[in-house]
């Protein structure tokens, strides 16, 4: 078979072509170096996403310089126009560049121009289940500036099942085009994957709405739990290449352009990336699945615990770790 040419007629679950990728190594991956990337690393990422087909670049945060001091954070935690266009120029390419303004660390009203203005495409709006409020005007203030707009529910696996389904319907009225389940802390199995996905869909599907996934690898199933949302229909799906990203990781782009299966998408582009531009830095920013994430995940607890264990420069007891994650400390 030419799995070119006869590839929608297939049968793999995973084609879809009204799936988009969407690629969140800068953004991401900045949570482990202080988003202090070289100009030619986002270059290379933005080139390897653009040869690769991939439909969407979320280039880094939009946050604000009053919260992260330009002294500890690198340009790529502020994302303005000037820096991402010294990478881009006016992108004049299909991929689509995004950027996450996290609610109550963004100026977004000020620090946000019109889409007239800007070479980003789509404003990626991050935020606790408390600050949904908050979220709903940054993305109407998106939204009325031009851009493509998304709400991204961070911590999914802690909300109390009353509190989501007031967000959800709340999210479901509003100018936000996706809403994503996000399992900031690994903590996920496929079951309650397919419980929250159907769940998102239920509410966003009347409503127009996409639902995308964006998972983290604490447990080693963040590319399995993408493929399960895809499998249900979640569209817009995130990943990064060679997984790089917090603490244990997100889906490795890599893997996930093989599961789609189409032929838009191209592998080799991003195998150049990860081996001569993101492997290289794994000594350093020490992303990856490891057991101090796998104790975190399984105790749905926010990575940060572990990620201090592994940098220290003498890695300590595991067993103590464990014994005092249980005990809560």
């Amino acid at each position: 078979m030419n799995t070119t040419e006869n590839v929608s007629d297939s049968g793999w679950v995973g084609y879809r072509p009204q799936i988009k990728a969407l690629d969140c190594t800068i953004r991401d991956g900045g949570l482990m170096n202080n988003s202090r990337f070289e100009d030619r690393t986002v270059a290379a990422v933005y080139r390897a996403c653009v040869e690769a087909g991939i439909d969407y670049m979320e280039i880094g945060y939009r946050n604000s310089r009053k919260i992260f001091s330009p002294d500890q954070y690198g340009v790529w935690r502020y994302s303005h126009e000037d820096d991402i266009r010294r990478i881009v120029g006016d992108n004049p390419t299909n991929l689509k560049l995004a950027v996450m303004a996290d609610a109550e660390k963004s100026d977004y009203q000020n620090e946000i121009p019109p889409k007239s203005e800007s070479v980003v495409d789509m404003i990626r709006v991050a935020c606790y289940i408390h600050q949904i409020p908050l979220a709903l005007d940054m993305v109407k203030d998106a939204h009325d500036k031009g851009y493509e707009t998304t709400i991204n529910i961070m911590a999914a696996s802690v909300i109390q099942e009353r509190e989501l389904d007031e967000a959800l319907a709340l999210v479901a009225s509003s100018e936000a085009q996706a809403l994503y389940l996000v399992d900031s802390f690994g903590h996920f199995y496929s079951e309650q994957v397919r419980y929250l996905i159907i769940k998102y869909m239920n509410y966003m599907r009347p409503a127009g709405k996409s639902v995308g996934i964006h998972a983290h690898n604490n447990l080693q199933l963040a590319y399995a739990n993408t493929i399960e949302a895809i499998v249900l229909g979640a569209n817009m799906v995130d990943a990064t290449m060679a997984g790089l990203g917090r603490g244990a990781g997100n889906c490795p782009m890599e893997l996930l352009i093989g599961f789609l299966h189409n032929p838009k998408y191209k592998l080799r582009p991003v195998l150049d990336c990860v081996e001569n531009h993101i492997e290289p830095m794994r000594k350093n920013l020490k992303w990856g699945f490891d057991l101090p994430y796998l104790i975190t995940g399984l105790l749905n607890r926010h990575p940060r615990s572990a990620m201090k264990f592994i940098e220290a420069e003498v890695r300590g007891d595991l067993l103590e770790f464990y014994d005092k994650a249980l005990a809560g400390e």
